[in-house]
């Protein structure tokens, strides 16, 4: 089973951080958000990754390459122009990085990979800048059991403000940050069986488009619900949440050990 990434975009609405290095390699607790994601995947058993880069792919590329120095003590013995790495924390991880242009839209980055999915019976796909408990096992089951061609997680939006139910100038009941209007929205964790592929005409494809649009028209496309914690990672204040959910020792992401 392989997951494909997104993770390419400019990022325009996070340019505190973006201005300098694409959005999946924005930090929570010290790690990008791209390691978080394949973190949640690995947690269930996906461990083979399909890259989708574009704005300053080459970070995410000298991440990978460097993963050794990142994760684990190094020793540089400059007489001998050698280097020792101590204590490997190795992921059982297969990262594949593929440069999908900067202007490629979402659905074009995922056309562009295809050669890397067409001897898989399904593959995994999401954005490189949302987190979330999902049950990506469960997930995949209930897409195998169902047949069609698309599965794509439903959840609820985060609720950003209180809202008010006021009758007469006076406050009847207080909710703080509720949960959207109750409709269910996509979640970004999809699963997909390779025929979507002939559903993406090019570069400047939207995958939220006319993709989804037509594979819902013929009913190929169903929904996995998704009751728990969903966060994107959209602006500053999206991030600061993210941080501080996870300093707090309680991120709801984090399945793994």
């Amino acid at each position: 089973m392989k997951a494909v990434i997104l993770a390419g975009g400019l990022g325009t609405r996070l340019s505190e951080e973006t201005s300098v290095r694409p959005k999946p390699m924005v930090e929570i607790g010290g790690m990008p958000i791209l390691w978080h994601i394949l973190k949640l995947y690995s947690h269930h058993g996906v461990n083979d990754f399909v890259i989708c880069c574009g704005y300053k792919g080459y970070l995410i590329k000298e991440y990978f390459a460097n993963y050794f120095l990142h994760m684990s003590d190094v020793t540089f013995d400059m007489h001998e122009n050698r280097m020792h790495v101590h204590q490997h924390r190795a992921e059982p991880w297969k990262v594949t990085l593929v440069d999908t242009g900067e202007q490629t839209q979402t659905g074009g980055r995922l056309l562009r990979v295809a050669d890397y999915l067409t001897d898989e019976d399904a593959f995994c796909l999401t954005y490189g800048d949302g987190v979330g408990d999902i049950d990506i096992a469960a997930a995949l089951d209930f897409h195998r059991q169902h047949g069609k061609l698309a599965t794509v997680t439903a959840t609820y939006p985060p609720g950003r403000f209180g809202a008010l139910e006021i009758l007469d100038r006076q406050v009847r009941s207080f909710q703080e940050k509720p949960k959207g209007d109750g409709a269910m929205i996509n979640g970004g964790f999809f699963v997909l069986s390779p025929e979507v592929l002939d559903y993406v005409t090019g570069d400047d494809t939207l995958w939220e488009r006319e993709p989804l649009q037509r594979l819902a028209a013929e009913g190929e496309l169903m929904a996995w619900q998704h009751q728990g914690f969903w966060q994107p990672m959209d602006t500053l204040r999206d991030k600061t949440q993210l941080e501080d959910l996870w300093a707090s020792g309680k991120a709801p992401w984090k399945l793994w050990p």
